[in-house]
């Protein structure tokens, strides 16, 4: 081969080099393949229950900046806690120089196999069901669902990890919320304070998770793993007299 093919190889090389950067910059980790609709009113409808555990998305700090998660996405409850940025796109509806808003994975979007439309929320389609404040930031109320971009962000959240106890003596539940960093919880141990030993746990559904045992009267602590693969402990983090239906925060987050 000659100095010239040589160079002229050389040349395309960087070019494909070049472009293949330019291609990921571009694209920025945003994922396209999504729509967002709106549900409840303009006051946020229905935040007190959803299929991640979660209570009360107000006292527990989730507010309004929430989403409820088709099944491709919500990938049986373990997507609960993430955190997502969206930016509506290729839509007359798109608010001019919306920019993106930023919400929490706290609810499923369940598949209608009897419609023919508004499916949505159906596989293999990537969803996100918005409390209307937040889809009001993107997009027009008459468009009732648009064309979006999205990507995962971190959680940021406030003071440290949350752990309600609820269950009964023998089967002891605990959710887990106000999750920083990737925010999706994906493996949980306790340790009572009789114990020197980390007890594994299993998820129940979203960030509930359970264990049959009876851990009253002791201290107790939680290994909490995310999706990223970090692990912290909150060591002590309840009392030894905690009740059922209390709350308890950790001085760790991620």
């Amino acid at each position: 081969m000659g100095r010239v093919s040589l160079c002229i190889t050389y040349g395309l090389l960087i070019t494909l080099v070049t472009l293949l950067v330019s291609c990921k910059g571009a694209n920025d980790g945003w994922d396209s393949d999504a729509h967002a609709t709106f549900y409840g009113d303009i006051h946020g409808g229905d935040t007190m229950f959803g299929a991640c555990g979660y209570k009360n998305l107000f006292e527990q700090g989730y507010g309004l900046e929430t989403a409820a998660l088709s099944t491709a996405l919500f990938n049986n409850g373990s997507t609960c806690g993430a955190c997502f940025e969206l930016a509506c796109i290729n839509s007359p509806n798109c608010k001019p120089n919306a920019g993106t808003i930023k919400i929490t994975a706290t609810n499923f979007c369940p598949p209608n196999y009897t419609k023919t439309h508004d499916i949505w929320c159906n596989p293999p389609q990537k969803h996100f069901d918005l409390a209307e404040v937040m889809f009001l930031k993107l997009a027009e109320y008459k468009a009732g669902v648009v064309p979006v971009k999205f990507r995962r962000v971190p959680c940021v959240k406030r003071g440290g990890l949350k752990f309600q106890i609820q269950g009964n003596k023998f089967w002891v539940y605990v959710l887990v919320f106000n999750v920083g960093g990737v925010g999706d919880v994906v493996n949980m141990k306790v340790k009572g304070s009789s114990s020197t030993n980390w007890v594994q746990m299993t998820r129940s559904w979203g960030q509930n998770w359970h264990i049959p045992m009876d851990l009253s009267g002791q201290s107790l602590s939680f290994e909490v793993t995310t999706s990223d693969g970090r692990t912290l402990q909150a060591l002590g983090v309840a009392a030894h007299n905690w009740q059922l239906g209390q709350t308890f925060e950790a001085k760790v987050n991620f």
